[in-house]
């Protein structure tokens, strides 16, 4: 029973951050309100409020719980797989379609990724976006450490290993949003940037 509401808060607290962002891409930031997202998650704006203390860390909550997921996918990974090899594979495990977005698919490629573009650029979400993207690194960077057996306390690797990834991350989505349509599959481009990081990002030839 336990693991079956475990795991129902987390359907719920990704409908509620998933709708956040579906509709923010839609409307825009002022014109989405608490209730509008709960309403279209399904659930109350009371229960919207057990999760999240704005829209804005709804939004940013979905970046944060995919890391965090990729975190502990890592931890699980083979002991003897090469740590690029790990860290792509427990990345691209995050990015399978869950139901809320089956349940509320996003629109044609270029009018999701304008509205998507404009969300990202909204100074209201800035603060939430930089909590997230840095509670996210640092259990990165802690995963990183088990792995290979370094101190975060007295080793820079796991930290510089951390936020090459979460780079890695954004870049390919950023390119995901301005490529033209159909894009690149995500998991292409995040696979692609892992493996140019791994290979020590060589000059690619002119």
């Amino acid at each position: 029973m336990t693991g079956l509401r475990e795991r129902k808060k987390a359907e719920t607290r990704a409908a509620l951050g998933w709708a956040a962002i579906h509709l923010t891409a839609e409307r825009g930031y002022d014109n989405v309100r608490v209730e509008d997202i709960a309403e279209a998650a399904g659930v109350s704006p009371r229960t919207f409020n057990n999760y999240f203390s704005s829209k804005a860390e709804a939004i940013a909550s979905r970046h944060l719980d995919r890391s965090l997921r990729t975190a502990a996918a890592l931890r699980e990974r083979p002991a003897g797989e090469p740590l690029w090899a790990a860290l792509t594979a427990a990345a691209l495990e995050q990015f399978t379609r869950g139901p809320e977005v089956e349940a509320m698919p996003s629109p044609a490629h270029a009018q999701w990724a304008a509205g998507v573009r404009t969300m990202l650029a909204e100074p209201a979400l800035q603060g939430e976006r930089l909590r997230a993207a840095a509670t996210a690194e640092a259990e990165l960077a802690a995963a990183v450490a088990e792995r290979t057996g370094t101190d975060l306390a007295t080793d820079m690797y796991p930290r510089l290993v951390a936020a090459a990834a979460s780079a890695a991350v954004a870049v390919a989505m950023g390119h995901f949003l301005d490529s033209a349509d159909p894009p690149a599959p995500i998991e292409q481009l995040i696979t692609d940037a892992f493996t140019q990081i791994a290979a020590g990002l060589p000059v690619p030839p002119r």
